[in-house]
């Protein structure tokens, strides 16, 4: 299943050279993956309930081209994978302008147990609110 959000950036998301930084664009990648995560019913006080909790543990990332101070990016981000104690999610970004796609990144994340704080194998009932998808379009 796809998740899509609309960002746009705030004055203090804008650099030196006057387009939205790509620090932002690693923040708004963890955005989108928190918003699928509350969308299917896994907010973090769910994860807290379970005893364990998604982490990054790799970014992968494209920066394609630039995000100035006016303009709108939507993000689209889906689980690509999962298997035994990790996740690949991916995410393009696009200019809502002019539907460019500005930034796609692949995104390892381990399922962490709450309390020992070692991986831990991802549950059915996770598995199942996040269903594989191989590439962007409608979900």
């Amino acid at each position: 299943m796809h998740h899509t959000i609309e960002l746009a950036p705030r004055p203090d998301d804008i650099d030196n050279l006057g387009h939205v930084s790509n620090l932002v664009y690693v923040r708004w990648i963890l955005e989108v993956a928190l918003s699928h995560s509350d969308a299917v019913g896994w907010d973090h006080a769910a994860y807290v309930r379970l005893g364990a909790i998604w982490v990054v543990r790799r970014h992968e990332i494209d920066y394609l081209s630039s995000v100035l101070p006016e303009q709108r990016v939507a993000l689209t981000t889906w689980v690509e994978a999962v298997k035994g104690v990790s996740s690949i999610r991916r995410t393009s970004m696009r200019r809502l302008s002019d539907n460019v796609e500005v930034c796609r990144a692949t995104s390892t994340w381990a399922f962490i147990d709450l309390v020992t704080g070692k991986p831990r194998k991802v549950t059915d009932e996770v598995r199942a609110a996040f269903p594989i998808a191989a590439v962007a379009g409608a979900s």
